[in-house]
C-alpha cells in the first residue's frame, strides 16, 4: 500500500571481539558508525572494571578480617566455657562389618555415655566413639556450662578455613555485582539504541520508500 512505512530493521550487530583482538577496543576508535551510547558503554565498562579491581580485594580483606576476629572470639569463648571430661559407655558400641579395615578406623558410632556434669551430678548423653568399644570403656567428651555434650572449641585450621570462605564469598560478590551492573547497563543502552533507531526510521522511511 502506497505511503505505508516498512518496518524498521534492527541496527547492525556489534563486532565480534573474538575475530580480531583489536576489536575489543572498537568502541574507543573513531568511526562514522559509532554512537554516543557505544562510547558511553565503553566508559561504563572501564569504570566498572576499575571499581571491581579496587573494591574486590578491599572487600575480601575487610570481610576476611571481620570473620577472623569473629571466629577467633568464638573459639576463645568456647575454650573458656567447655570442659574435656571423661565419660563411660553405657552399652557396647556397634561393631564395624570389616574390623581392622581403613574404613573401620575412620568410622564412628553414636553411643550413650555417662559422665559427671559441671555441678557434680551424673549426666548422660551421646557421643561418637570407635566401633567395637565395650560397655564401661572410658572416652573423653566436651561438655558445656549447661552440662550437655557439645563439639570441641574451634581449631586454628577451622578458623582459617571459615575466614577464607567468607573472604572468597565477598570477592565473588563484588565481581558478580560488577558483571550484573555491566549487563544491566548494556541492556538499557541497547533499548535506547533500538528506540532511537525506530524514531529515525519513522522520519527517514517516507522520503525514499515508495510503493505503486
Amino acid at each position: 500500500m502506497a505511503g505505508e512505512i516498512p518496518p524498521a530493521q534492527p541496527p547492525p550487530a556489534a563486532p565480534d571481539p573474538g575475530r580480531h583482538p583489536y576489536l575489543l577496543l572498537w568502541r574507543w576508535r573513531r568511526n562514522p558508525l559509532r554512537r554516543r551510547t557505544d562510547l558511553l558503554q565503553a566508559w561504563v565498562a572501564l569504570g566498572l572494571l576499575l571499581a571491581v579491581l579496587v573494591s574486590a580485594p578491599a572487600a575480601m580483606f575487610a570481610v576476611g578480617d571481620t570473620a577472623h576476629r569473629h571466629y577467633r572470639g568464638t573459639a576463645e569463648h568456647e575454650a573458656d566455657t567447655r570442659d574435656h571430661r571423661p565419660a563411660v559407655l553405657v552399652h557396647d558400641a556397634p561393631r564395624h562389618p570389616e574390623p581392622g579395615s581403613d574404613e573401620a578406623k575412620k568410622t564412628r558410632y553414636p553411643v550413650k555415655v555417662r559422665f559427671s556434669g559441671p555441678g557434680g551430678g551424673t549426666r548422660t548423653g551421646k557421643t561418637d566413639v570407635e566401633p567395637g568399644l565395650p560397655a564401661g570403656s572410658t572416652v573423653l567428651v566436651w561438655v558445656d556450662t549447661a552440662g550437655k555434650i557439645t563439639e570441641p572449641p574451634l581449631t586454628a585450621e577451622q578458623i582459617r578455613s571459615r575466614t577464607m570462605g567468607w573472604a572468597i564469598v565477598a570477592f565473588l560478590g563484588v565481581v558478580l555485582t560488577g558483571l550484573a551492573a555491566h549487563g544491566i547497563t548494556g541492556l538499557l543502552l541497547r533499548r535506547r539504541n533500538l528506540a532511537g533507531w525506530d524514531a529515525a526510521w519513522a522520519v527517514t522511511a517516507p522520503r525514499w520508500s515508495r510503493f505503486p
